[in-house]
């Protein structure tokens, strides 16, 4: 187990200290954009599409419950930390919206696919691309379409209508649009020749590296300021939203490697979305930010504690 976990966790973090450090010292710049575009719209939609186009209709249909489960997760962890950062917080729509981001979808981009396949074989990385597909579906065109929406209002109140049309036009970007694409594909039982999959491929091994880099970075930026808010927001990402998967993957008697694989994937670390997202409206709360420190800080050992209580549960990889 000790190798199982050294395998999976010790090249993501050497990938996230790396980005932390080139940005502490200059050696990339801040501004990220290049690089954002490099993994949410070439890196990462090319690995979502390539994974998910080479599994057959039958699996996919097999994972309905987990990506179920997944987007329930998500969804409330979302909407219960929009509602405290709007209430409790006093947030703006805008910088609510990021908090939400930040807690209620991980870091799956980075850390769910090698983690995942590093520790529990090739098959679970159908469950991994599917979970960043459900976050690139649901939280996160809903997040661009609050901050859009709250930036045409001057900060006045957000409309209904105008936040269902940002949302449906947020389905026009890379990361959404790739693994809808996939996933009908699948459906219509496409089969790419050898090239074009092997192509895919290529330009989707860039978007593990990438991205662990490109939130090493992002976090690098940002201020850390540790208070009572920052220390709810890393309990509901480490904590809380893997207590709820868990309990609702056994109310619902799945197996127990979706149980295993559900678990971890919402015990991973927060994603880097949010403070991108907020960074192009210039809504980066601090709460959000510290959180996203303090959930790697922390996440070095909560995932390695979550594997070892999964493995003693329900057995290994």
């Amino acid at each position: 187990m000790t190798l199982i976990l050294l395998n999976a966790l010790l090249p993501i973090f050497v990938g996230l200290l790396l980005g932390y450090w080139a940005g502490r010292r200059g050696v990339m710049d801040m501004n990220v954009h290049n690089l954002v575009v490099l993994v949410m719209d070439f890196a990462i939609p090319c690995d979502l599409f390539a994974t998910i186009i080479k599994t057959s209709w039958p699996m996919l249909a097999e994972q309905a419950g987990t990506v179920l489960v997944i987007t329930v997760v998500f969804a409330a962890l979302y909407a219960g930390s929009y509602v405290w950062g709007r209430r409790s917080l006093k947030m703006s729509v805008s910088d609510a919206s990021v908090l939400a981001l930040t807690v209620g979808f991980p870091n799956s981009a980075a850390v769910a696919l090698p983690l995942l396949t590093t520790a529990y074989g090739p098959r679970a990385a159908v469950p991994a691309a599917l979970s960043i597909a459900v976050g690139a579906v649901t939280t996160s065109p809903m997040t661009v379409a609050l901050l859009e929406a709250d930036k045409l209002s001057a900060g006045k109140g957000v409309s209904i209508s105008v936040v269902a049309v940002k949302f449906l036009r947020a389905f026009t970007r890379p990361v959404v649009l790739a693994p809808v694409l996939a996933l009908l594909g699948v459906y219509f039982g496409l089969h790419l020749p050898s090239y074009v999959e092997r192509s895919l491929t290529t330009l989707g091994g860039a978007a593990s590296g990438s991205a662990l880099i490109l939130t090493g970075v992002v976090v690098s930026s940002q201020r850390f300021c540790l208070q009572k808010s920052v220390l709810w927001a890393t309990a509901a990402i480490l904590v809380i939203q893997p207590l709820l998967a868990l309990a609702l993957t056994v109310l619902c008697g799945m197996s127990h490697d979706e149980i295993r694989d559900i678990t971890l994937i919402c015990a991973i670390p927060a994603g880097f979305f949010g403070l991108v997202f907020g960074k192009r409206f210039n809504a980066t709360p601090e709460t959000a930010s510290s959180a996203v420190i303090a959930s790697y800080v922390v996440g070095a050992l909560s995932l390695a504690a979550w594997m070892l209580v999964l493995a003693k549960l329900f057995g290994g990889a």
